[in-house]
Formats: C-alpha cells, sequence, structure tokens
C-alpha cells in the first residue's frame, strides 16, 4: 500500500467503534440531547453578541443578521443530522471524515477540533468571570484584582509586576470536568437544569421587553445597508452552532439514529426562534445607536427603570453561557476520545472509568487545558486559537454528505439531507466565506498546529492507527 492510500484509507461505516476502548453507556434522550444543543447555541449570542451586531454593524437589522447565519448554519446542520442518524457513534466530523473522506482527513478535522473545542471552552469562561465579576460589584462585592484577570490585562491598584490569574476562569473550567465526570446521566440533568433556567430568562426578557417597544427604533431598519446584515452574519455566526459538538455524544444517546438528527434540527430551530424574538426586543426597546455593546439587555431595561430585571439577566447570563462550556468540552472529550479508541491518539485515553463509564482521562486533560488558557491568556489571544477548525469541519462534514449519498445511496439513513446537493454546497460556500473573515493572526496560528498535526501523525499515528495493525 503506497502512502497516498495508507493516509486516506477509510473506516468501514459498520466497524466504528468496535475496537479499543469501552462503550460508553447510552443514558441520553431526545430532550436530553436537545438540551444539550441549545445549551452550545444561546449563550453569549444573545446577552452581548446581538448588542454589539446591532450597535455597530447592522442596527435594527441584526434580526436579519441572525436569520442569514442560521440559514447557513442549518445547511450544516442537515448534514450532521443525516451523519447522525447513518453513524450512531461519538466523534461527530471527525467521525464522519474519517468514514467518508479518509484516515488524514479525519485526523485533521479530530485534530484541530480538540484545540478550537477547549480554546472555546477557555474564552466562554473568561467570558463568564466578567459576568460575575460585573455582578458581584452589582452587589458590591469586590474581590482582589490579581485574581480578575490573565498577565496583560489592565487592573486598576494592582502594582506592576504582580503575579495575575484569572482565578474564576480556571475553577469554572475545572468544575465543568468535574461534572462531565459525574456520569452522563447525572452531567446531562446539569445541563438540562441549566438549560431550562436560561431559556425561562431569554423569554422573560422576550415578554417584558415587549411591552417597551418603541417602533420608531426600527426605522431606519438598514442604518448600515444590506451589507451591514450580510457582514453581521459572518459575526454572529459563531452563535449559531453548537450542535457540532452535541452530536459527538451519538454513542451515549437511547436512540441515536431516530433521536439526534431531531435533537440537531429541534436545538437549531428552538435557538432561532429565541434569538430573532431577543433582537426584535432589544432594537425596539433602544435605538441601536444607543445600545451597550458589553451589556446590552441589562442597560436597556435599566433605561426604562427595570433595574431588578438586570440582575436577573446578569444571572441568566452566567447560567446560560455555563451550558455553552458543558457542551463544547463534552465535543472536545469525545472526539479525543475516539481519536485514542482508533489508535491516532495513545490508547491510554480511550479508557474509560470503570464506574461512570465516561472517557474521565481525557476529560481531565482537556479540562486542565482549558483552564490554563483561560487562565493566562488574555480573552482577545484567547479567542484567536477557534473558529477555523470549526468551519473546517463544516466543509469537510457537508461534503462527505454529497459523496456517501452518491458512492452508497442505499445505506440506512433514518434522516436525508434535504435539497441535495445543493444545500450542503450552500453549507460549504458559506464556511469558506466566512474564512476569509478570519484575521492573518489566525491563519498564522492553524498554520502551526497544522504543522505540529503533520508531525504527530507521521511519527505516531499513522503507524498505530487501528486500521495499520489490522492489516498486519
Amino acid at each position: 500500500m503506497t502512502t497516498a492510500q495508507g493516509v486516506f484509507r477509510r473506516k468501514p461505516i459498520d466497524q466504528i467503534g468496535e475496537e479499543g476502548g469501552t462503550e460508553l453507556t447510552k443514558t441520553l434522550g431526545l430532550w436530553q440531547l436537545t438540551a444539550i444543543g441549545i445549551g452550545g447555541i444561546i449563550g453569549a449570542g444573545i446577552f452581548s453578541l446581538a448588542g454589539a451586531v446591532a450597535n455597530k454593524t447592522a442596527g435594527p437589522a441584526v434580526l436579519i443578521s441572525f436569520l442569514i447565519a442560521g440559514i447557513a448554519s442549518a445547511a450544516a446542520a442537515f448534514s450532521y443530522a443525516e451523519f447522525a442518524g447513518l453513524i450512531p457513534k461519538a466523534g461527530s466530523a471527525y467521525t464522519y471524515g474519517y468514514a467518508v473522506l479518509g484516515e488524514i482527513v479525519g485526523w485533521f478535522i479530530g485534530w484541530d477540533l480538540l484545540l478550537e473545542y477547549t480554546a472555546i471552552v477557555a474564552v466562554v469562561a473568561i467570558g463568564i468571570s466578567g459576568y460575575f465579576t460585573e455582578l458581584l460589584s452589582l452587589l458590591h462585592i469586590n474581590l482582589p484584582q490579581w485574581m480578575l484577570g490573565a498577565p496583560g490585562t489592565e487592573s486598576e491598584g494592582i502594582a506592576e509586576g504582580t503575579y495575575k490569574v484569572n482565578l474564576f476562569a480556571v475553577i469554572l473550567c475545572l468544575l465543568i470536568a468535574y461534572v462531565l465526570n459525574m456520569g452522563m446521566k447525572n452531567a446531562a440533568r446539569f445541563e438540562t437544569t441549566l438549560v431550562y433556567l436560561k431559556v425561562a430568562v431569554v423569554v422573560l426578557v422576550i415578554a417584558v421587553g415587549a411591552f417597551h417597544i418603541d417602533t420608531d427604533n426600527y426605522n431606519p431598519f438598514f442604518p448600515f445597508g444590506l451589507s451591514g446584515a450580510f457582514t453581521g452574519a459572518a459575526t454572529v455566526f459563531f452563535a449559531v452552532f453548537g450542535y457540532d459538538a452535541m452530536s459527538t455524544a451519538a454513542e451515549e444517546s437511547k436512540d441515536s439514529q431516530r433521536h439526534m438528527p431531531k435533537a440537531i434540527i429541534y436545538s437549531l430551530a428552538v435557538s432561532m426562534v429565541l434569538y430573532v424574538l431577543a433582537c426584535l426586543v432589544l432594537t425596539g426597546m433602544v435605538n441601536y445607536k444607543n445600545v451597550d455593546p458589553e451589556s446590552a439587555f441589562a442597560t436597556a431595561f435599566s433605561d426604562v427603570g427595570l433595574q431588578w430585571l438586570g440582575i436577573i439577566i446578569s444571572v441568566g447570563a452566567i447560567l446560560g453561557i455555563t451550558t455553552v462550556l458543558f457542551t463544547f468540552l463534552l465535543g472536545a472529550a469525545r472526539v479525543g476520545y475516539s481519536m485514542s479508541r482508533d489508535g491516532l491518539l495513545p490508547q491510554w485515553f480511550a479508557k474509560t472509568h470503570p464506574v461512570k463509564h465516561v472517557p474521565s482521562r481525557i476529560t481531565w486533560v482537556l479540562g486542565i487545558a482549558s483552564a490554563i488558557i483561560a487562565g493566562f491568556l488574555p480573552i482577545a489571544e484567547a479567542a484567536e486559537l477557534t473558529n477555523i477548525g470549526i468551519l473546517l469541519a463544516f466543509v469537510v462534514v457537508c461534503v462527505a454528505v454529497i459523496v456517501l449519498r452518491y458512492k452508497q445511496p442505499d445505506l440506512p439513513r433514518t434522516f436525508k439531507t434535504p435539497g441535495m446537493p445543493v444545500v450542503p454546497i450552500i453549507g460549504v460556500i458559506f464556511s469558506l466565506w466566512l474564512i476569509t473573515f478570519l484575521a492573518p493572526e489566525t491563519w498564522l496560528r492553524f498554520a502551526v498546529w497544522f504543522v505540529l498535526g503533520l508531525i504527530v501523525y507521521f511519527t505516531y499515528s499513522k503507524k498505530n492507527s487501528v486500521l495499520e495493525k489490522t492489516k498486519r
């Protein structure tokens, strides 16, 4: 077998998950899966991103930005849904790419997602730390400055050279790793409870805010032109995925082939309805010029004399964004587990807890890694580690669903992507378009991680792959 043939060898779909590791316990029902998806999608998108885009990029047309991003995300979501019903195993885009496009493609998607998901956990933890600090200040509680930010961040009243760490962000990352290691049944209960609370806060915001809408604030609806709405879509796109990380838990679903496709579609649909209604309320309550880019809803309700709701919103933001941490650390751990089970990473990581039946080793490794990033990197630098890998995963999944549909049309699919091949092609085009918006620094970090991945693959993964050992 030539090197080219070796790196593009494909994992037979009916053999995925059969070798190595221990099978994960099937505990997740449809609504728990949907809650995990909503938990990954709704977070900073409502509580901060909507306000920033309305103020600086799109005005009231921010809801159009969310709709455009939602349609583009749905194109990829349909592709994920088809694979989730067809390949009910952990790993999501990594597993799909490996089965359809070859080992090297699956490797790089998995390798990228390990970094992307871990970095997202860190970035979100830093963001929650900011909300937590703001909430404490509203309650007149002031913490020492040395524990409120990473080295290099500005702090008043702290001597230059003083050791600094974002302690709350570190603790939060480790706490989520602990929750995930309690066992999927208990962890899912924790996540589902937080999601219910988060959705309740968003519904409360929409219901109360609807009585304070001034329709004059919708005029002009496109103050930055139609291009502003499209530019806004590129920004808010990163608030309308999360189902991809949720789909990594397919192996822990009670009936993945039926429930996982529904959970992907339901979670995106519910999230989009809440996003659009929240944007309508926000830009109706406050003229887009006066929207606070950082704490839009809290400020909007304070301006109409409802300061008490601002505190509830801050608590809801903390709870809501915490669910994002859960979903993406879950996704990172399941991708790492799948790669280890396939021999592409040391199989030590694929060993599951003897009682809880979760991949505890890789979960702690990635939880500690995210804690280190969150504690010692400013949010801007941590954020630069995200985005490109997820967009490339979308491209791979959309391409793979087309390839597999035409190469093996008779496979038993519980869900079929509609509008084949147009819909997945839309997902590919939109993802590639968004990649062009990424900063040069993001490309540089991606290149470094890519080269490191090449080294790891050809020095370890290729020769230790389960497929390689099977061939021998």
